[in-house]
């Protein structure tokens, strides 16, 4: 760290900026003396221009001190076993334009939604929801060992969900957030496994290996089966945050939340973690053909599904959702034939341009007349189409697959945990006693 100082200050400032701020908004709003709105959103403002100007200052000190990948190190926050879980920030032209791709997005939304969720009983909780986003995408973005990416990862599928359940008073968000929990749950353990078993095999957490060249992790004993099996799980987690096949049905239900949090997460920066993440495991992908031949079936399996739903959506939010998706598949293909630099500058742009998007959502209404003409050619014409047409505006039948192999599973084990854990405290639940409805005499014993 001192042969990289300057960088590594810049670095930090960066990345703990939105992370200064979650803690103080959150801190706040436990103590259950929430700032006010004034007070809220410059501090949000503020923060964002920070960790803007210390990730674009990072990227210029970084460029013209010379490339290559460097790892800074900054010490750990606990020695419980030899080695410790250090914070390391793994640096590269590839990080950093991500990073600062992430803080720029990130300050334009929090300036719009300072007026859009103006007087909003949940305003403070939005900001601080937001602020998490933030901490957990620079962490995913500059992540130097599993522990950091794993933290990240977290912490940018709790702020989803609980963004998707905002509006918690209505019963429509609290139930597709939980149906968005129980992916992310899919993800995080995939994610979970994966470092698991890198750390068996290469007997290290440090991602500089895993997202370095074919060569060196060679070197490290990663054979073609144990790169093939961590490369796997790695995809199963990016499908799931990405909402690649076959878990592409809880994208639609996650518009429920504010536009501007749809915007940040399911436009422009949730939905693209996933790419990233592949992008910077590419060595990993390239040791593998399997994997490479899984991603790239999924992405474009996904492009197609998307391209046919997203044009018969009947909302805005749901048409935008689905062109995003389609988008992100092909930038899945991108990355699995090998076209890097194609990928990431398509990343980038179609973040950008998804943000613009759904940020004018609200004002852009007439551009469904366009799709409802699509729907009308569609189910006039022939028996292929109204099948094609069918298809689409079920949204391939994922809803009902997934309720029934990953929702449904998962609240049953929620309730039997619920239950176990009532047992193990010997907490007796009275018997409810039936009501008139249910054919009792609705008058307790």
């Amino acid at each position: 760290m001192i042969a990289n100082a300057p960088l590594a200050w810049l670095v930090l400032v960066g990345a703990g900026s939105p992370a200064v701020l979650f803690a103080l908004l959150g801190a706040a709003s436990l103590l259950n003396r929430p700032l006010p709105e004034r007070w809220t959103g410059r501090l949000a403002g503020t923060s964002m221009m920070i960790a803007i100007g210390a990730l674009v200052t990072a990227l210029v000190v970084y460029g013209t001190t010379g490339g290559g990948t460097r790892l800074l190190s900054y010490g750990e926050w606990s020695a419980s076993h030899d080695g410790g879980i250090a914070i390391e920030f793994l640096v590269d032209r590839l990080s950093l334009i991500f990073a600062s791709l992430t803080a720029a997005i990130a300050g334009v939304v929090a300036a719009f939604s300072n007026r859009y969720l103006h007087r909003e009983p949940g305003y403070n909780r939005y900001f601080v929801l937001l602020a998490m986003f933030v901490t957990g995408m620079l962490l995913v973005a500059l992540a130097g060992n599993v522990e950091v990416l794993f933290i990240g990862w977290e912490l940018v599928g709790l702020s989803s969900a609980l963004l998707v359940a905002f509006f918690h008073e209505r019963p429509a968000p609290a139930s597709n957030a939980l149906r968005v929990f129980a992916v992310y749950r899919i993800s995080d353990a995939a994610m979970l496994s994966a470092a698991v078993l890198l750390r068996h095999v290469a007997g290290t957490d440090s991602l500089a290996l895993l997202f370095s060249g074919v060569r060196v992790l060679s070197t490290i004993g990663l054979t073609e089966t144990s790169a093939t099996a961590i490369a796997v799980l790695l995809i199963v987690a990016v499908a799931c945050k990405s909402a690649l096949l076959p878990f592409s049905s809880w994208l639609p239900r996650a518009m429920e939340g504010p536009t501007p949090s749809s915007a940040v997460y399911y436009g422009s920066l949730s939905i693209h973690a996933g790419c990233f993440l592949l992008l910077r495991s590419a060595p990993l992908l390239e040791h593998s053909m399997t994997a490479r031949i899984l991603a790239g079936t999924l992405g474009l399996a996904t492009a197609i599904f998307a391209g046919l739903t997203t044009r018969v959506q009947t909302d805005v939010k749901s048409s935008l959702a689905y062109a995003s998706l389609t988008q992100v598949g092909l930038i899945v293909v991108e990355i699995a034939i090998g076209w890097y630099t194609i990928a990431f500058v398509h990343l980038c742009g179609h973040a950008c341009f998804r943000l613009l998007q759904f940020l004018s959502a609200p004002n852009v209404l007439h551009d469904l007349h366009g799709i409802e003409n699509t729907m009308g050619d569609w189910r006039s014409g022939a028996r292929a189409h109204r099948r094609v047409f069918l298809f689409a505006i079920e949204r391939g039948f994922l809803d009902g697959i997934l309720d029934r192999a990953v929702v449904l599973p998962f609240t049953r084990l929620a309730r039997r945990l619920t239950a176990l854990d009532r047992w193990l405290c010997d907490v007796v639940i009275p018997a409810r006693t039936p009501t008139l409805a249910e054919g009792g005499d609705g008058q307790d014993e």
